[in-house]
């Protein structure tokens, strides 16, 4: 899904990292837990994301975890291109053994992590450590995904905030975070910005669940640059 960059804007401009929250002319709001959960289904009550040093090198980890190490993985460099991802590991050999298939799917769920649920500013790397939670799949799904998507969105917003503070220039084009999930709680808490053609509005069903999947198909408003039709 493409994000509507005017109405992501629009809000990063009025976040207040101070508090949380979006100062609109009607009062303050935020996106919270119980609306990662709706939109998302991801949990937020369980194991926090943590992750622990580890003692063994990088390159150590990638080639236990996932059977190859990029060749500009050296040094101290812990991070790994995406697209580096999706090409190496695009196609499951029909013979592959139980762990190759695992290393397989390591690499689909490092993608998404980095990708979508938690991308830096780039969007095109994703850091290793992240390798490490799903090293265990039962031990993966005992982790509180939603909180930890929630709070480094707060801070990525915090971050562009402070930027257009400084400078006067937006970064929200190059937002970090599931942005995704903002502009799905944006079209689910303010109905007038959100979607009205036909297509999306018989896909967009009151009983979808997770709420997030309402939008899967929905495009947006087509304001393009018109930030000024977000602004109250």
């Amino acid at each position: 899904m493409n994000p509507d960059a005017s109405l992501i804007t629009a809000l990063v401009e009025r976040w207040r990292p101070e508090t949380s929250t979006f100062h609109l002319p009607c009062g303050e709001i935020t996106i919270t837990l119980e609306d990662v959960v709706t939109l998302s289904s991801l949990a937020i009550d369980v194991d926090a994301v943590v992750v622990d040093i580890p003692d063994e090198e990088w390159s150590a980890i990638c080639l236990r975890l996932l059977g190859r190490v990029p060749v500009d993985l050296v040094g101290g460099v812990a991070v790994v291109r995406i697209v580096w991802l999706r090409v190496e590991f695009s196609h499951l050999p029909e013979d592959a053994s139980q762990e190759v298939i695992e290393q397989f799917a390591r690499a689909y769920a490092l993608s998404l992590i980095g990708g979508v649920l938690l991308p830096d500013r780039s969007g095109s790397t994703v850091h290793l450590q992240y390798l490490l939670l799903i090293e265990d799949w039962e031990r993966a799904g005992g982790f509180a995904w939603g909180a930890a998507i929630l709070s480094y969105l707060y801070r990525e917003m915090g971050r562009s905030t402070l930027h257009i503070t400084h400078t006067g220039t937006s970064l929200a084009g190059d937002l970090g975070g599931w942005v995704a999930l903002l502009q799905f709680w944006a079209w689910e808490r303010f109905p007038h910005l959100a979607p009205r053609d036909s297509e999306t509005r018989s896909q967009a069903t009151e009983d979808a669940h997770p709420r997030g999947l309402r939008w899967l198909s929905a495009s947006s408003r087509q304001y393009g640059d018109q930030l000024f039709q977000y602004k109250p």
